[in-house]
This record gives C-alpha cells, structure tokens and sequence, in this order.
C-alpha cells in the first residue's frame, strides 16, 4: 500500500473550492506559468507515438489547454473536468466554435467537447474509456496523489497515457524561508517527486518517468507576487494553516528578510518544476533527458 501523506499535510477541499470558484473570472490574468508549462509538456508529446481517440484534461481550468490539445489532436474527441464550475463556465465559452456561413452550409462539426464538474478522485468516466489523459498543474490541489492516480489508471485503456506536471517542495522556497517557522506551515506544501513515483506504482502504471528542473521568475516586490497567488488561486490552503502574522511588526520582519534576496532590483522566486508520463502497459516509447534536467526512472523495491 502508498505511504499516506503526513497528518499534518492536509488541504481544505471545500476552501480550494470555493477559491477556485471566485478567481475563475480573472485567473487568465496570472496563467503565465501554466501556459509555459502547457507549452513544455506539448512539446514533449512530439517524441510519443500515439493517436488518441479520446483525451481528458484532467483539471481543465477555462479550457485553454483543451484548445492546444484539440490543435495537436484534431480528430480526438476532448473531455474537460474541473471541480469548480464556473471555470468550466468560462471553458464552454472559449470552446464554443464560432462557426462561418460556410461551415453552416457545408454542415462541418469537429469532434465532441464534454466538460464535467467532478472530483479528481473520483471520475464518472467508464473503465478503459480514454486514450490519454492530460494534467498539467493539478496535482499542487491534492494532499494525496494516489487516490487521482488510481482513477485516471481506471479509466485508461490499455496502451493509454498520462502526462502530468505539477510543483515540487522548493517551490516558494524564499516566501517559505521569509515567513516566520514558528507559527506554522505559511506556504502551501507540495509532494516530493519520489513520492509521486512511488504513488504511480502503486496506482498500477509501468515505468513512469519523472523530470524535474527550477524555473526561477521575478517580481517587483512581494505585493504583486501575492497577488498573483490570489488571482490564480495558489494561496496557502492547509486545513491547519496559521491565521494572521503576528501583526505589523511580523509582516515587516518578513518583507525585510525577502528584501535581502533582492538582485537586479527584482526579487527572486523558485518554481520545482516537475514533469511525468506512465503508460498503462509497458511503455513503448520513452522521452529523451535533457541537459538541464535530472531524470529519475521509477521501479518497484523488494520489501521483506
């Protein structure tokens, strides 16, 4: 069986929801890193021999990614799902095809597009129903990896896919080293990359292959980077998150220790990337390393 996460390692469901809820309106607004990580892992579908005749974006937010991945695979039918329904709102508005006069006499339609309000650990998807299922940047929203693996191994035909990205444990490292230790976890925890390999074999899928690399962005000041974490959503949502900061006076002491990593007027923040693909069977095709990634194959220890 999978290790359990730490019990102090829990998130606040019901809050994530409504969060998620409230920023659909104007998270596009700060999607700079989902659409550069969309960008990274459609690239690196280029080297997978597949054709899939039906695709779930896993986390599908406002539908941006079922654009990139109906451009990849036109004649795929696209399934959408997010736990937060006004974000799938918006999804149907972006997806919905403004057809010409032409397309209307020539009677064209292209594949269907379905969006699901639904839990991740919980798929209303029929067994072996999909061909490859895609997530990029979900996982940050659960506090346990398994349960989402399990599902997506369920629904999976034989010979199908999943694709993921999601943040490792130093991301946010400077926030987290800036904020007072000693009245809680401040910034939301993120899943060390072992232990979601750890959980893919457990869930039931061949020889995953994880990468990881930091991403290091920059901010003017510390005002606009929390806004960003607001508008998107990606504030801390423990269940046992501290409230407050011990006033002004903590606040201050909190910027002042961030302010000394300021260089070229701008102040650093790590992004741990990591990057995954499992096969349902055996994989057959495998993506290549590259120069500034350690990639980390996983395989099943013998236990006594």
């Amino acid at each position: 069986m999978p290790t359990a996460p730490p019990s102090d390692f829990r998130l606040d469901c019901a809050l994530m929801q409504r969060r998620f809820a409230r920023a659909a309106a104007h998270c596009d607004e700060a999607d700079f890193l989902v659409r550069e990580v969309a960008r990274r892992m459609d690239e690196r579908l280029d080297y997978v021999r597949l054709v899939p005749r039906r695709i779930l974006d896993l986390g599908c937010g406002t539908g941006g990614d079922l654009v990139k991945l109906g451009e990849r695979y036109p004649d795929a039918e696209r399934l959408g799902l997010d736990f937060a329904p006004p974000m799938l709102a918006l999804a149907q508005q972006r997806l919905t095809p403004r057809r010409t006069g032409l397309h209307r006499l020539l009677g064209r339609r292209g594949p269907a597009i379905h969006l699901t309000a639904a839990d991740a650990t919980h798929l209303p998807l029929a067994d072996a129903s999909v061909s490859l299922v895609w997530s990029n940047l979900m996982l940050p929203a659960v506090d346990d990896p398994h349960p989402v693996f399990q599902e997506t191994h369920r629904i999976l035909e034989n010979g199908g896919l999943l694709t993921f990205s999601t943040l490792g444990p130093d991301t946010l490292r400077e926030l987290r080293a800036a904020l007072p230790a000693h009245t809680g976890e401040r910034v939301h925890k993120f899943i060390d990359m072992h232990d979601i390999g750890d959980a893919l074999l457990h869930a039931g899928f061949s020889d995953p292959v994880l990468d990881m690399e930091m991403i290091t962005l920059t901010y003017a000041n510390l005002d606009v980077l929390f806004s960003d974490l607001r508008v998107s959503a990606a504030n801390n949502a423990a269940a046992a998150r501290p409230r407050g900061l011990s006033g002004r006076a903590g606040w201050a002491a909190a910027r002042a220790r961030y302010e000394t990593l300021r260089r070229d007027n701008r102040l650093p923040v790590s992004i741990e990337l990591i990057q995954g693909h499992a096969w349902k069977t055996e994989a057959r095709d495998k993506l290549p390393s590259h120069d500034n990634r350690a990639v980390i194959r996983f395989h099943p220890q013998r236990r006594m």
